[in-house]
């Protein structure tokens, strides 16, 4: 089975890069300078950034779907990111290098099944779960901070 990762769109985000830090205050969002790799995962770039780059930490509604496992988790965004087109197959750098929660949901949002992998591992977790009829799209989270990373699905 094979699959695509989606980067989150840059879009939704432009308005917050170059705000005032009181402005992104009042949103409940801070802005970070990245110091150290990895450690400040881009979900829009689907890459960590360099150390001195500035990056937003908000919360993101990941999961919006009307069911028991609507969520929304801390992430960090690079600002002025241009967001990332990982071909077919193409497991970003960003997932491979950490330790991945995937959560696979079917077309109404709920979740039917889900595993834990190091990156490294991932792409047979990946065509498994999105083998399975019921399973609609997958979303992979950072395991240990639970944060989502990006979502996947049949290509």
């Amino acid at each position: 089975m094979t699959f695509r990762i989606h980067a989150l769109p840059a879009e939704p985000f432009q308005h917050l890069f170059g705000a005032s830090s009181e402005a992104l205050a009042a949103l409940g969002i801070e802005r970070r300078i990245a110091d150290c790799k990895p450690g400040f995962p881009c979900r829009i770039s689907l890459r960590d950034a360099e150390p001195g780059e500035t990056v937003l930490l908000l919360n993101y509604k990941h999961q919006a779907a009307n069911s028991p496992y609507r969520a929304s988790h801390a992430i960090y965004v690079r600002e002025h990111a241009e967001q990332a087109q990982p071909e077919i197959g193409e497991i970003p750098d960003v997932l491979g290098l950490r330790l991945m929660s995937v959560r696979a949901f079917d077309r109404a949002g709920m979740m039917v099944d889900a595993d834990v992998v190091h990156g490294a591992e991932l792409r047979p977790v990946l065509e498994r779960l999105l083998a399975m009829p019921e399973v609609d799209y997958l979303h992979l989270h950072n395991a240990k901070p639970g944060c989502y990373a990006a979502r996947a699905e049949r290509a």
